[in-house]
């Protein structure tokens, strides 16, 4: 799941001066479930907006935003709107620009990164998106994300009883492999050396056409 955090409302009214009419767009996948963008925060953004400006504001929920067949369902209300305030993640943002080129459109979010739900309302970061996957060979836990170095074959020596050495409350990535490789078998394994990290999978602008990524 795509994380992020509501905009300051500073920012958000700085980008919308000059505006009369804006529609605020939240979106009904990810941002709805960290609850930055669903239902309840774009109601609150538009009524906030609607009592400090005094623009006229509407609101409305796309299922996903980084869909363009969702994001062509909207086209019948942006009649006369000046600019749309994305609740959505940066992808959204962009779709949403992409296909109403001649209406402005900006981010109410900041994105923060790939993750999973800890517990209601808490989020942690469990993927970069490097393209180069090697969990199976980590039993399931991220080096590249958990560990606060990055690193890639075994730990730093510096974690003192499975906590890492930044001191920010995190456990050792590697200490957590470990103990997953010992109870399923699979010590041994940790003794391949795992080639360093292709960072071409990273080129910006990569698109996927079903099988790979170009």
């Amino acid at each position: 799941m795509i994380v992020a955090e509501l905009k300051l409302y500073d920012e958000i009214k700085s980008y919308l001066e000059g505006c009369s009419s804006v529609l605020v767009a939240g979106c009904g996948s990810c941002t709805s479930i960290c609850h930055s963008g669903g239902l309840r925060e774009t109601e609150s953004v538009a009524s906030w907006l609607r009592s400090d400006t005094g623009m006229k504001v509407r609101s409305i929920i796309i299922e996903r935003q980084c869909d363009n067949e969702f994001v062509a369902e909207i086209e019948h209300v942006l009649s006369g709107v000046d600019a749309v305030l994305s609740l959505g993640c940066g992808a959204g943002v962009q779709m949403i620009a992409e296909m109403y080129q001649g209406i402005r459109v900006y981010p109410g979010l900041n994105t923060k990164f790939v993750g999973t739900t800890h517990d209601r309302g808490i989020f942690i970061e469990r993927c970069r998106s490097c393209g180069n996957c090697k969990l199976g060979s980590t039993a399931g836990i991220c080096p590249l994300t958990r560990c606060a170095k990055g690193l890639q074959n075994g730990p730093c020596g510096g974690s003192e009883n499975g906590m890492c050495e930044t001191g920010d409350g995190r456990e050792c990535a590697w200490c957590l492999i470990i103990e997953r490789m010992k109870a399923q078998g699979r010590l041994d394994e940790l003794y391949r050396f795992t080639e360093p990290v292709i960072w071409s999978g990273q080129v910006p602008g990569r698109y996927n056409w079903g099988i790979g990524v170009k």
